[in-house]
C-alpha cells in the first residue's frame, strides 16, 4: 500500500511540475517530459507490470488534462513502461548509462508516436520541422532533467524496497 501511495504521489507531483513550473521555465516553449522519466524509471527499476501501470496513470493524467483523444497518451506511456520493464534484469542502480539510454529512447519514441498520431494522420507532413524544433530540444531538456530526477526516483525506490523487505521479514518472523 505504501508503494502505491508513494508512486501515485510521484506521478501527480511530476505531472503538476511538468504542466506548471516547467512550462513557465520552458525554453522556446519546450519543457522536459518528466512523466516519461518516471514511467521509464519505474519500468526498468520494478519490471513490466509496474512500468505498465505507472505509464497508464501518467498518460491518463495527460489525456484528462489536455484537449485531445482520451487514451492516446495512456496507451503510449503504457507501452513505454512495459518495454522498459524488459530491462529490469540488466539494470544496476549505480550505473547511469542504461537509464539515460532508455529514457532518451523512450522520449524519442514517445515524441515520434505523438507526431504520427496527432499530426501525420491530419495531413501535416512537417516532420523535419517537428524533429528540429520539438523532438530534439525536448530530448535534450529531458536528458538534462533526467540526471537529477533519476537519482531522486532511485532513492525513493530503494527506500520502498527496504521498507517492503522489513515488513516481509516481520511477517515471516
Amino acid at each position: 500500500m505504501k508503494r502505491k501511495v508513494t508512486v501515485s504521489i510521484i506521478v501527480v507531483v511530476c505531472f503538476l511540475l511538468q504542466s506548471t513550473l516547467f512550462k513557465a521555465l520552458s525554453i522556446a516553449s519546450i519543457s522536459p517530459n518528466l512523466l516519461v522519466i518516471v514511467t521509464s524509471a519505474f519500468g526498468f527499476m520494478r519490471g513490466k507490470k509496474e512500468g505498465l501501470l505507472v505509464g497508464f496513470f501518467s498518460g491518463l493524467s495527460i489525456d484528462l488534462f489536455s484537449s485531445g483523444a482520451v487514451g492516446l497518451y495512456a496507451l503510449i506511456y503504457m507501452y513505454i513502461g512495459y518495454v522498459n520493464g524488459f530491462f529490469r534484469k540488466i539494470f544496476f542502480p549505480e550505473d547511469i548509462k542504461l537509464p539515460m539510454i532508455l529514457i532518451t529512447a523512450s522520449d524519442f519514441v514517445c515524441n515520434l508516436l505523438v507526431y504520427f498520431f496527432q499530426f501525420l494522420f491530419r495531413g501535416k507532413f512537417a516532420f523535419p520541422y517537428y524533429m528540429v524544433h520539438i523532438i530534439v530540444p525536448e530530448l535534450v531538456y529531458t536528458i538534462l532533467t533526467t540526471v537529477f530526477l533519476y537519482f531522486i526516483l532511485l532513492k525513493i525506490n530503494q527506500w520502498l524496497e527496504r521498507s517492503e523487505k522489513r515488513r516481509n521479514a516481520r511477517r515471516n518472523a
